[in-house]
């Protein structure tokens, strides 16, 4: 079995040595998603729902380049900078996950890429 590198240019481009994603099987690992605009490379962040949804907007566009959905989506894992923050992401994140929502853990930390507020990565199953 060989892996397939996921490429879409609807999510930001990587801003280092990995990919948006990669198949192995039937199982997609999605990188860690910040909230970049796929077209300029902005950061999209003038508050925290508004960064979270973008967030997901782009691990959404990497799911459908693939070929899943977020109804696919087994586990994410969710890097937050201020855990004061987590209902607000929890909110707009559930927006994504109506129902049979994922695993998950969130963890709190020091400093995230482009000190963004929040990064999420998941695994999908088909």
């Amino acid at each position: 079995m060989s892996n397939q590198i996921i490429f879409t240019k609807e999510a930001p481009a990587p801003i280092g040595p990995y990919s948006q994603a990669v198949l192995a099987g039937n199982t997609l690992y999605v990188s860690g998603n910040i909230a970049l605009d796929p077209d300029t490379g902005q950061l999209i962040n003038e508050n925290i729902t508004e960064e979270t949804h973008a967030v997901m907007k782009n691990m959404e566009a990497i799911l459908r380049a693939a070929g899943y959905s977020f109804a696919d989506v087994v586990k994410c894992t969710i890097f937050i900078k201020d855990m004061g923050e987590f209902g607000t992401i929890n909110e707009a994140y559930g927006q994504y996950f109506k129902s049979n929502p994922p695993a998950r853990e969130t963890v709190e930390v020091s400093r995230l890429p482009k000190d963004v507020r929040v990064e999420i990565s998941c695994i999908a199953v088909k």
